[in-house]
């Protein structure tokens, strides 16, 4: 599979996500709103997905990353599979995720980001919409030893719209990249 085009927009939407000029339908206290622009390590894996509902459609998926942030953010990202919008892309993000000693991760989702074709652009890249959510996701699965087996996310919005995800790894082992060195001690740190 040609993952360079998917690739790119992953780490363009996650990257994209951090700009302040933001607007979203619905209030988002100034905390909640501000985000953590200094990506740190992305993880790109391969796989497929029985399940990526968005508000209703059902859709597969081309590319699954994960994203942390040097001030504890994280955020599994998805490409949606949709031959109408080749920048149809689902993120969801949090803070504050826990590792079991069984490689469970799991995260608390405040926030879904939507991408389309259709959103205001910055720098000729589409600006996703911050969506405050409610919801999990589970990664299960080591990003140190480069082998996730699934992730499942489900989250819902204030209007009801519901969001679910669940991706199933091919076995491949996954991509991780490093972009910078975390703060010592950084929160949700994958490798510490």
């Amino acid at each position: 599979m040609r993952l360079s085009g998917p690739i790119l927009a992953v780490a363009l939407v996650c990257l994209a996500s951090t700009s302040p000029a933001q607007t979203s339908p619905q209030p988002i206290a100034a905390d909640l709103e501000r985000q953590d622009p200094d990506i740190d390590i992305y993880a790109l894996m391969t796989g497929r997905c029985p399940k990526l509902k968005i508000a209703g459609q059902n859709f597969g998926c081309k590319t699954m990353g994960f994203f942390h942030g040097m001030h504890g953010r994280l955020s599994f990202t998805v490409v949606i599979d949709d031959p109408a919008d080749d920048n149809h892309i689902v993120s969801f993000s949090g803070q504050g995720g826990e590792r079991s000693v069984n490689n469970v991760l799991s995260l608390p989702v405040d926030r879904v980001f939507l991408n389309s074709k259709d959103r205001p652009k910055a720098d000729g890249v589409p600006v996703p919409l911050p969506v405050v959510s409610t919801g999990s996701c589970k990664q299960v699965g080591s990003l140190v030893a480069r082998q996730i087996s699934s992730i499942s996310c489900s989250a819902a919005d204030e209007r009801g719209k519901t969001y679910e995800l669940q991706f199933e790894s091919d076995g491949s082992p996954i991509m991780v990249r490093r972009i910078k060195q975390s703060p010592v001690g950084s929160q949700d740190n994958p490798f510490e």
